[in-house]
Parts: C-alpha cells; structure tokens; sequence
C-alpha cells in the first residue's frame, strides 16, 4: 500500500511550481532561436543591407557582375532601379540594379 501511494505521489502533475519547470523546459529551445539568430539570421541581414547600400551607391564607371554572370561597366544610371549597362563592342543592356553584384576585380589600387 504504502508503495501504491509512491507511484500515485510521483504519477501527479506539478502544481504550483509547474510555471518554473516550464521555463526550463523551453529554455533549450530559446537556446536553439538565439544560436540560429547569431550565426544565421544576423550574417544574413547585415550581407543583405550591404548589398542594398552597395546597389544604391553605384555610379557611371563602376565594374558589375549581373546574377545571370555578365560582366559589364556601368554606362548610365536611370530612375532608380534600372542601369545601362556597357558589355563591350558597342553592346548595351538594360538591367535592373536587384540584378548586380559587386565585381571583385574591381578592387582599387591605393
């Protein structure tokens, strides 16, 4: 009997101190959210802010890559999504600047 009220004892939900083991228990997935914040999450928003910055920042002259694998030199620069962009012998194209990437052989000489 008295180890029927054992098991019965063990078998009953947690009452009052039930909200701090709930706490604990999500404590490893609050852990899992922050590590993928830090390393994934944040990396991925600062890149993509710099990439936005470098797109709004270019001018006439400067070395682009397109997504498509184009490299090219900017010969103007309309509105403010679009480029003309110089491929060489006499060729033209039209592009949208969520198109460009920065070519890194255009690294300045200082």
């Amino acid at each position: 009997m008295n180890n029927l009220m054992f098991l019965a004892g063990m078998a009953q939900p947690a009452g009052a101190s039930g909200s701090g083991n709930a706490l604990i228990s999500l404590m490893p997935l609050i852990l899992v959210f922050v590590v993928f914040y830090f390393f994934m999450i944040r990396p991925q928003m600062k890149k993509q802010k710099e990439l936005t910055n470098y797109r709004n920042s270019l001018k006439k002259g400067d070395k682009v890559i397109t997504t498509g694998g184009i490299y090219g030199r900017i010969a103007e620069v309309k509105d403010n999504n679009i480029v003309i962009l110089d491929v060489g012998g006499d060729v033209k194209l039209k592009v949208d600047k969520n198109a460009l990437l920065k070519d890194p052989t255009d690294i300045e000489q200082k």
